[in-house]
Order: structure tokens, then C-alpha cells, then sequence
């Protein structure tokens, strides 16, 4: 999963769907459809404005749209680490989500 030119998250696909751990991930999988109208998803609506790609912010590019956001997502630029094998997160707040 990329978010402006960033990868995110990565893992095998069943991981990812099963696990998403990346607030952007999350948000990505909650907006697709699900073939049963007796089913409602609980859709997370991202806000803020997208940054800009040629000029993005300082710290984590997707914090100005992240509901986890802190003062360290403002300025430093988190670690792609393993969570689980093969399942690869960039996020400070990995751990809590």
C-alpha cells in the first residue's frame, strides 16, 4: 500500500486484508463494496487535505489526514519495520492501532 509515493504497509494480500495495521490501509479496505446489502462496513472518511506530492510534509506524509496523529508523526519519518513476518508497517503508532 502506497501513500504519496511511500509505501506504507506491505504483506501477503491474505495478511493485509485480514490484519491491515496502517490507518491509511484501514481507511482503503473500509471503502470496498461489499456484495450483501445486509452487511454495513463501518467506513472510516479520511479528512484533512491531501498534501502535496511535489512538497510534502515534514515527518510522516500521512499525518495531516491521520486520526492517530501526535506530535512525532509531525516530525519524524517512521520506520518501515516487520510487525509479523513478511508484514511490513511504517507507522509510529503501529503498536496501538
Amino acid at each position: 500500500v502506497m501513500y504519496l509515493g511511500n509505501i506504507v504497509e506491505m504483506a501477503p494480500k491474505e495478511e493485509l486484508f485480514k490484519n491491515p495495521t496502517h490507518p491509511y490501509t484501514r481507511a482503503l479496505l473500509s471503502a470496498v463494496p461489499i456484495p450483501d446489502p445486509d452487511v454495513k462496513m463501518n467506513r472510516i472518511i479520511l479528512e484533512g487535505d491531501i498534501p502535496s506530492p511535489a512538497n510534502p510534509p515534514k515527518g510522516c506524509k500521512f499525518h495531516s489526514r491521520c486520526s492517530y496523529c501526535t506530535e512525532i508523526c509531525k516530525n519524524e519519518v517512521p520506520v518501515f519495520e516487520e510487525m509479523t513476518p513478511g508484514h511490513f508497517v511504517s507507522c509510529h503508532h503501529k503498536n496501538e492501532i
